[in-house]
C-alpha cells in the first residue's frame, strides 16, 4: 500500500521496511501494521491538532510537566513556538505513559520510539498471530467477566499509583490476547496529582469498564470501585497490590467547620508573621 507521509521518514531512515495495512482510523491517530526487519509492529500516526477529533484536550493536558519555563510560557501564550511544543508534548505523552505503566506492572504495548509524530510499538496479537481483538468484540461468560474486570481494576490502581489516570478508558481501548486485557490509547493520560479533573476522569474510566463487564456479570453493576479507589488514594493508602472490595461507605459525619476555620486562621497568622519578619530584614 501507499506509504503515509509521516511514516516515509521512518522508511527513509531504515526504521520501517514495509507498511502492510491500515488497521484503524481514530479520533487522534491512524494506526498501521508495519514490518521492521523480521518483526511486525504497530505504527500510530498522530493527526495534526486541527484534524484531531479529541474534544477538550486542554482538560487532559492540565498539570502536565514541560521541560522548562520558556516552553510553559510559550504554550500558555499560544505562540507559534508554543503550539509546536504543545503538539510535540501531545505526541510524546503516550510513549512516556506506556513506559511508566509497563514499569508499574500494567500490561500495555511495548513502545520502541516516537519520531516525527509516529509512535512505533508492539503489535498485540492473539494465539493465532492475528491482531488481537478489542474488548468490545469479545464474548465471555460470567466467570471470565469477573476475572477480567478484577484485572482491569488492578491496572487502574497501578496506573494511579504511577501518577496517571487513563482518561478515556472503555471497551474500545482495551485489547484482549491469550493472556487477558491489554490497555491501549494513552496520549490523553492525565496527571493524577496535577489535574483537577483526575477524580472525575478516573470515575468515568472505572464506570465504563464496570458497566461493560456488567453485561456479562450483572453483580458488578452495584459495585463502587471508583469511590473506593479514590478514597484510598486520597488517604495515602493505595498501593499496587491493594485488594479491592468494590464496596464504599459514604461518610455521614458532618464536617467540623470550626476546626477547619482554626487551621485557616492559624495559617493566615503564620503567613502574617513571616511577612513581618521579612519586612524587618
Amino acid at each position: 500500500m501507499k506509504i503515509p507521509k509521516r511514516i516515509q521518514s521512518l522508511v527513509d531512515d531504515g526504521l520501517v521496511d514495509e507498511v502492510i495495512i491500515r488497521l484503524m482510523s481514530g479520533k487522534e491517530a491512524d494506526v498501521y501494521v508495519v514490518r521492521c526487519g523480521s518483526e511486525v509492529r504497530c505504527a500510530k500516526v498522530y493527526k495534526e491538532a486541527a484534524s484531531r477529533g479529541f474534544k477538550q484536550a486542554s482538560r487532559y493536558q492540565e498539570g502536565r510537566k514541560v521541560r522548562n519555563s520558556r516552553q510553559a510560557r510559550a504554550m500558555e501564550n499560544r505562540s507559534i513556538y508554543g503550539r509546536k511544543q504543545q503538539e510535540e508534548t501531545w505526541q510524546t505523552a503516550e510513549m512516556d505513559a506506556l513506559n511508566r505503566l509497563a514499569n508499574a506492572g500494567v500490561r500495555v504495548p511495548q513502545p520502541y520510539l516516537c519520531l516525527d509524530g509516529v509512535l512505533l510499538m508492539e503489535l498485540i496479537t492473539d494465539e493465532n498471530g492475528e491482531v488481537a481483538p478489542r474488548l468490545c468484540d469479545v464474548e465471555m461468560d460470567t466467570q471470565q467477566a469477573l476475572e477480567d474486570h478484577a484485572v482491569v481494576m488492578q491496572y487502574v490502581v497501578r496506573m494511579l499509583c504511577a501518577g496517571l489516570v487513563h482518561g478515556d478508558l472503555s471497551e474500545f481501548n482495551v485489547l484482549v490476547d491469550e493472556d487477558g486485557p491489554v490497555i491501549i490509547d494513552l496520549p490523553q493520560a492525565v496527571d493524577a496529582a496535577g489535574n483537577n479533573n483526575a477524580e472525575s476522569m478516573l470515575a468515568r474510566d472505572v464506570d465504563n469498564m464496570t458497566r461493560y463487564y456488567g453485561h456479562y456479570a450483572p453483580e458488578l453493576l452495584d459495585s463502587r470501585y471508583a469511590k473506593e479507589i479514590w478514597a484510598l488514594y486520597e488517604d495515602g493508602e493505595l498501593h499496587v497490590e491493594t485488594k479491592l472490595t468494590g464496596h464504599f461507605e459514604e461518610s455521614t459525619q458532618a464536617a467540623d467547620v470550626g476546626a477547619v476555620m482554626e487551621v485557616i486562621t492559624a495559617a493566615f497568622a503564620e503567613e502574617q508573621e513571616r511577612q513581618e519578619r521579612r519586612s524587618e530584614n
